[in-house]
């Protein structure tokens, strides 16, 4: 973000380190002794404070200033970790992120009774027993430093360093000037002053190192106990004011090392124009392959259209990699929430994950985020039990959600496991009837059955909750699905508990398709949920009238007939086509009359007056200009497994 606004820039990097202390203390929530975490939260409040300070986040850096006092007796011994501590400190991480998003009026209240609570546990945990502090007592200590002549150029600011060490004790500062060059090389942005520092009073070893804590590896340090022998003083070179004409002799290969494990933060809104470039970088070959490839189309013609898609496909990929990122980002959320639900509802949840490295495009993980949030708070709420009725039923008394994720062909299936009592069948159906979805005794399957919880307004909670009741939280998860192109199976067993499997597309932006005919209309369906395409001739198309199945390697597939489904209004044409399908474990073969061939298809959306329409996903533009629609894999299998399911009851 070079070159913006030194404020958004804050607020990004603030955001990171908010999120890495967040990760922190929930990880010492199950370890409270151990003092990597505890010295890694530590380093990020102090980090925070120091930053906010110096973007002139005062009331950032005051509040700060309190969670890392307290953060710092523990770091010293001087008071054990507590779960009530980490619990105030991660309500206070809330509210700093509050004061990084905004000026921090009319949060004061807020911060009071936040600060006002973290006395409480520091007092709490005074009292109790603490381990024995580690850090000698020191009479006092001798300091000399220089920092590196681009620290200031960097963010560092000496007079906070020093007014740091000032804060320690009485100390006296002297500055050094041995290494100022002549006025006429003087780069008035570079430092080329050091400091002699000596310091009194009851003063630990960590204490001073703190102060460097994020500059100790580009800085010259000497520390001297005073009466006493150096206590491994790091060895201060006289170096030449102009390092930087030496830098290029340095090895190739180091610098070589360097580039590959750089990075860019690049805002997510320049990535979504590039995907829109690309986008109409391929329809735009598209049109120059059909020109390229029509009746008489010049043979350099066609090779240069070769190279470019070629190269056309390639940047796709690329650009499609830089928009995928890991479901990881997207489950380490939930590690808060279910810390969060497990205090407001009184049981012991546990949290694990499975396959985080499986990777979905930005967009999708985006839009995710909330329907799982309604999904877990379901699970920890409706699904798992209180732990006596557990250990009553012969369980653990800690419940365990599980999260997990893997890619299956063109999506991504993420589950979301509880190990609680299951659903009510009974109650969800009685709730059903009173509310007038179903019929009294109206036969329903078990899957059609489980599904009338993501009905608007339907709950069998016996009370409304600040957790759920409102009915309202299952509808969000089935549309917002639903606008992702994405489908939900869900199952339960009663005593065992229940799975929710979200099948996502992987990306929305740009898929490889098979272009078909239907009549006189062309359509698109997603390559990777095609398995296989087979003939259907003019006698077997009669011949299957009124059954509409194929068997396929032993086992009956139904198939639909698009030019009925879509009214054509055209006779079938004599060599039509079957293609196979599929999503998860479901398969259907669809009737087209000719299959064109493969199509890079970007993804354009559906008008608002086409957005129901269930059995097409989007459209896309052709090379020719003309518009094909995108059919809806999961609302075809539907299809097919609904009708599928009127011709057995039909006998």
């Amino acid at each position: 973000m070079s070159g913006g606004d030194p404020i958004a820039a804050f607020r990004v990097e603030a955001g990171d380190l908010l999120d890495q202390v967040e990760q922190g203390l929930l990880d010492l929530t199950h370890r409270l002794d151990d003092r990597d975490l505890i010295d890694a939260v530590f380093r990020g409040l102090h980090t925070l404070k120091g930053s906010g300070a110096m973007f002139g986040f005062d009331a950032l850096a005051s509040f700060t200033h309190h969670c890392e006092t307290a953060f710092d007796r523990v770091r010293k011994g001087l008071a054990p970790a507590t779960q009530g501590l980490v619990a105030v400190i991660l309500s206070a991480k809330d509210h700093m992120r509050a004061l990084v998003d905004g000026d921090g009026t009319g949060l004061e209240a807020a911060g009071a009774a936040i600060l006002a609570e973290l006395q409480r546990e520091v007092d709490a945990a005074a009292g109790a027993p603490a381990p024995t502090p580690s850090a000698p007592v020191r009479e006092g200590w001798r300091l000399t430093f220089y920092l590196p002549p681009e620290s200031m150029a960097n963010g560092t600011n000496p007079l906070m360093l020093l007014d740091e060490l000032r804060s320690l004790g009485d100390c006296t500062i002297t500055a050094r000037t041995d290494r100022l060059p002549p006025l006429a090389e003087l780069n008035p942005v570079e430092c080329h002053i050091g400091w002699d520092v000596e310091l009194f009073g009851d003063i630990s070893r960590d204490d001073i190192d703190d102060v460097f804590l994020f500059v100790m590896d580009d800085m010259e340090l000497v520390i001297e106990e005073l009466g006493g022998a150096a206590e491994a003083p790091a060895e201060i070179v006289d170096a030449p004011v102009a390092t930087a004409a030496a830098a290029p002799e340095a090895g190739g290969p180091a610098k070589a090392a360097a580039k590959t494990g750089e990075s860019v933060r690049v805002p997510a809104e320049r990535l979504d124009e590039l995907m829109d470039r690309v986008g109409e970088l391929v329809i735009v070959h598209s049109r120059l392959s059909q020109l390229a490839n029509g009746q008489g189309g010049d043979m350099v013609l066609r090779s240069i259209s070769e190279e470019i898609e070629r190269l056309v496909s390639e940047l796709r990929d690329t650009m499609m990699v830089l928009r995928m990122v890991p479901v990881a980002t997207l489950f380490g959320r939930f590690r808060r929430l279910i810390h969060d639900l497990a205090r407001e509802t009184g049981k012991a949840i546990e949290l694990s994950t499975e396959g985080e490295a499986t990777e979905v495009d930005k967009t999708v993980i985006e839009r995710l985020a909330d329907p799982m949030v309604h999904l877990i708070r379901n699970a920890c709420d409706h699904g798992l039990e209180p732990e006596d009725e557990r250990v009553a039923a012969g369980k653990p008394a800690t419940g365990h959600v599980r999260l997990s994720a893997h890619q299956a062909g063109g999506e991504v299936l993420i589950t979301i496991q509880d190990d609680g009592r299951g659903i009510n069948r009974e109650r969800v159906r009685a709730k059903a009837e009173a509310q007038g979805l179903i019929q009294p005794g109206q036969v329903l399957s078990d899957s059609e059955l489980l599904h009338l919880i993501f009905h608007p307004g339907f709950s069998t909670a016996a009370a409304v909750t600040n957790l759920s009741g409102r009915g309202v939280g299952m509808d969000v998860v089935k549309r917002t699905i639903e606008s992702l192109r994405g489908a939900i199976d869900i199952t339960s067993t009663p005593g065992e508990g229940s799975k929710v499997v979200l099948r996502i597309p992987l990306t929305l932006a740009i898929i490889d398709g098979l272009l078909v005919r239907v009549g006189e209309g062309r359509y698109v369906i997603p390559l990777a949920a095609v398995e296989e395409c087979l003939e259907l001739s003019l006698e077997e198309d009669l011949r299957s009238r009124g059954r509409s199945f194929i068997t396929l390697r032993d086992r009956l597939v139904p198939f639909l007939r698009l030019r009925e489904m879509f009214a054509t209004g055209t006779k079938p044409d004599p060599h039509q086509k079957i293609v196979v399908i599929a999503t998860g474990a479901e398969r259907v073969g669809l009737v087209v009359d000719q299959i064109i061939g493969s199509h890079q298809t970007v993804i354009k959306s559906m008008s608002p007056l086409h957005q129901d329409v269930a059995a097409f996903a989007g459209a896309t533009i052709l090379g020719d200009g003309g518009v094909a629609l995108i059919l809806d894999v999961v609302q075809l299998v539907l299809a097919g497994q609904q009708q599928e399911e009127r011709l057995r009851a039909a006998g």
